[in-house]
Formats: structure tokens, C-alpha cells, sequence
């Protein structure tokens, strides 16, 4: 066969995880990835309970508990840039096993805490291990998933988030709240990330792109084999495999630019588009979500009570998740986002001005549906954005830049609070999440395009 033939024939291995469906070992996969995405969430979730049970046992002032959460936000500012930095050297597999190992080991830590001093240790230590997790692992996911339900497979990543909260709620409302050594119980159950990390390191295959960029040609199509193999018989490829950066030249196999950096002139839009995003989401979400305990508790509701309104509000995020997943893939990546951002932001107007139980419930599921679904979407657009050899940097940035809003807002929360109350923190959010909407025009629309 001569060169001529070689490139009609040819398929990139990239091309080859493209055009699969969705098989049983991509199932396996989301699996892995998504229970330890649920462990994140579930510790992130779980912060905000042991808060509003400790405000009430040491006695916590207001700065106090802002700094409890805030610390563990500046530990995933610095951890999202730092894990995208690596993913894209070392690998996407070993940066999300190293990255559970250290939050749950950390947040095991946690419980033996005596003071407010040694848990601010603790948590920035949880918050350098979960930033570093999430952006890699939305990374992997997308690397492997065929471009046609790529983005609904982020999503359905992202809902293993809502089953962590649950799971952290749950954890809340029969743990936290049933003894006063209750939120140390809930941070030991914190630690399971840390056995997991051995099932992730064990189980999950490494990017075929990563290895590709690094040179690793054998166990890159060792990988594709075993996912062609469980999409059966029709999708077995004969045809020639570029084992050498020459063999990708001559078979005019496309590339990644390895000069290309997440601010260069093709990139630098769509960077500042995702970072304003990022900001945005994470002031309003963790603003919101890590203090609805405490907010309700200040309105006089118990803590049993609170917890049993923030488990019911949690539930909502589920639903959230699936109708972002189905609409992703029918109107759009941008179309999508910008849908569940503008209902974010009535929804974050409809709380605040929620007094009644009703409307409380009420106006919180709807805010947990259409920011959840927001980040469903925001996750799946993230990586599609950037070539392999910036992709895990593109999407690592963007997050740690976003972080940085998630420290300022618990801070800033006691502040509208003594200004305007709920009406004015909400109000604030609402505006947040509506920039946040109109940033979204400032990005291009991937749905069923490739990645390189």
C-alpha cells in the first residue's frame, strides 16, 4: 500500500474513540470517574452542615465559620491551577488518584480537630486535593468520550455531584445533627476518598491523548483496542496507527500545536470568556449553598430543621442535571448554558425574597435545578475549548481562577447580610449568574465537533 492509500485509510486514535457509542466500557468508566466526583461533592457538601452544627457547639462567630469555608477555597484556587498544570505533564490518571488520596486522608484529619486553628489547616490541605480532582477528571471524561454525546457524558459526570450532596446531606441531617461529636463521625466518613483512590489508579485507563503527546504510541492503541473491542465486531480498525511523530506527518494525521498556550491569539476569547464564567458561578453557588444552613438557622428555623429544608432543596439538582443532558446534545452547548444561568438568576431573586416554608423550599429547588444544570453544562464546555497539550492547563485556570470567587464570597456574605439581608445577597448572586449568561455568547459552539 502507498503512502496515497495510507492516508485515505488512516484513522487517528482519536478518531477512532469518536466515532464509538456509548459502550460498556465507557459506562465503566463514568462509573469510576463519577463516584469520586460524588466523593467531592460530598465533601464540599458536608462543610456547610458541620459549620452550622460547630457555629452552634464552639460558639462560632460569624468571621470564624467564613473562614472555615473560605480557607478551603483558596486550597482549590491553588490546587485546580497547580492539578491542570500536572495532568498535562505526569498524566490525567495519576493527578485524579493523587488528588483523592490527599483531600480524604486530610478531611479524615479534620475530625480529631480541637480547635478553629488546627481545622483551617485541615480544610486548606481538603482544598488543595478537591480543586485538583474536578477539572482532571471533567478532563479524562472528555478525552474519551465520542464527540456525538460528549457533552451529555459530562453532564452525566456532573450529576454524580448531586448524589454526592445528597449523600453529604443525608450525612448532615442523621450524623452531624444527632450528637454533639456528630460532625467528627461525618468527617471521618470524608475520608473514604482515600481507599478510593487506590480503585482509581487500579481501574482507569490513561488518556490515549496524553499518551500520545509523551511518545507512549503501544499503550495508546492498547487502550483504543479494548474500547473498540466492547463496541463489538463493527468497529474493529485494520488500517495503519501512527507509532512515531513521523508516521503522524506522513499519514497526515492531525496534531495538537505544542506551542499553542491557553493565551494565545486562537485561545484567548474563549479563555477570558470561560474565566469570567468561572468567576461568576462559584461567587453565586458557594455563596449561596454553604451558607443556606446557617442563613436558615439565623432565621430561626433548628438545625434539624434546616438540614431536613437543605436535603429536600439538594434532591432538585438530580432533575437539573438530566434535562441539561438531554438538551445539550438537541440545541447546543452555549444555548444550554445560558438557559440554566438565566434561571439561576430568578431563582436566586425568588430566595431571597422567601419567608414562608414553602416558598423557601420552593425557590431553593429551583435554584438548585438550574445551577446544578449550569454546571453540568460548564463542565462539559470546558474542555472541548483547548487541544490536548492545553487541555487540562484551559480547564485547571479557568477553575482556580473561579475559586478565587468562591473565597471572597463566604467572607463577603456576612457583610450584605448586616447591609441588606437575604434580599440584598441574593440579589447579588441573581446579578452574578446573569453575567455570567451573557459571557456565554462569548465562546464557540462545539457540539458534535472533534477534539484534538
Amino acid at each position: 500500500m502507498n503512502t496515497e492509500d495510507e492516508k485515505q485509510d488512516v484513522l487517528a486514535r482519536s478518531e477512532r474513540l469518536e466515532r464509538l457509542p456509548f459502550t460498556k466500557k465507557l459506562g465503566k468508566l463514568l462509573g469510576t470517574s463519577g463516584v469520586g466526583w460524588a466523593l467531592d461533592a460530598m465533601d464540599v457538601g458536608l462543610i456547610s452542615f458541620i459549620v452550622a452544627a460547630l457555629a452552634q457547639q464552639w460558639g462560632l462567630t460569624d468571621t470564624e465559620r467564613s473562614w472555615i469555608i473560605s480557607i478551603g477555597f483558596i486550597g482549590m484556587a491553588i490546587g485546580a491551577t497547580l492539578g491542570g498544570l500536572l495532568a498535562d505533564r505526569i498524566g490525567r490518571r495519576s493527578v485524579f488518584a493523587l488528588t483523592l488520596l490527599v483531600y480524604g486522608l486530610a478531611t479524615g484529619a479534620s475530625a480529631l480537630a480541637g480547635s478553629v486553628a488546627v481545622l483551617l489547616v485541615f480544610r486548606f490541605i481538603v482544598g488543595l486535593g478537591l480543586g485538583a480532582e474536578l477539572p482532571v477528571a471533567s478532563t479524562l471524561m472528555s478525552e474519551f468520550a465520542p464527540k456525538n454525546i460528549r457533552g451529555r457524558v459530562i453532564v452525566w459526570l456532573e450529576a454524580f455531584w448531586a448524589l454526592g450532596w445528597i449523600a453529604a446531606a443525608l450525612i448532615g441531617y442523621f450524623v452531624v445533627a444527632g450528637s454533639d461529636d456528630g460532625w467528627r463521625w461525618g468527617l471521618v466518613i470524608g475520608a473514604v476518598p482515600a481507599f478510593y483512590a487506590l480503585i482509581i489508579r487500579l481501574h482507569t485507563p490513561e488518556s490515549v491523548r496524553f499518551l500520545e503527546t509523551k511518545g507512549k504510541y503501544a499503550e495508546a492503541e492498547k487502550i483504543v483496542q479494548e474500547f473498540e473491542a466492547s463496541a463489538g465486531p463493527a468497529y474493529t480498525y485494520s488500517g495503519p496507527t501512527v507509532e512515531s511523530h513521523e508516521d503522524a506527518e506522513r499519514l497526515a494525521v492531525p496534531q495538537p500545536d505544542k506551542k499553542l498556550t491557553i493565551w494565545s491569539k486562537p485561545m484567548r476569547r474563549r479563555t477570558a470568556a470561560l474565566w469570567t464564567i468561572w468567576f461568576a458561578i462559584n461567587f453565586s453557588y458557594y455563596g449561596a449553598f454553604t451558607w443556606i444552613p446557617s442563613l436558615l438557622t439565623a432565621q430561626g428555623f433548628s438545625l434539624v430543621r434546616s438540614f431536613e429544608f437543605t436535603l429536600i432543596i439538594t434532591i432538585a439538582q438530580l432533575p437539573g442535571y438530566f434535562v441539561a443532558a438531554y438538551l445539550i446534545e438537541k440545541i447546543g452547548r452555549r444555548s444550554t448554558l445560558a438557559i440554566f444561568l438565566a434561571g439561576s438568576a430568578v431563582a436566586a431573586i425568588l430566595y431571597g425574597q422567601a419567608s414562608a416554608d414553602w416558598h423557601i423550599i420552593s425557590a431553593g429547588m429551583m435554584l438548585s435545578f438550574f445551577n446544578l444544570g449550569a454546571w453540568g453544562a460548564l463542565y462539559a464546555i470546558g474542555p472541548e475549548l483547548y487541544p490536548t497539550t492545553v487541555r487540562g492547563t484551559g480547564t485547571g485556570a479557568a477553575a482556580g481562577f473561579g475559586r478565587i470567587a468562591s473565597i471572597i464570597t463566604p467572607l463577603l456574605v456576612p457583610v450584605f447580610l448586616s447591609v441588606g439581608g437575604n434580599v440584598l445577597v441574593f440579589t447579588i448572586f441573581s446579578v452574578a449568574f446573569a453575567i455570567a449568561a451573557g459571557a456565554v455568547f462569548f465562546l464557540p459552539e462545539q457540539r458534535g465537533k472533534p477534539i484534538l
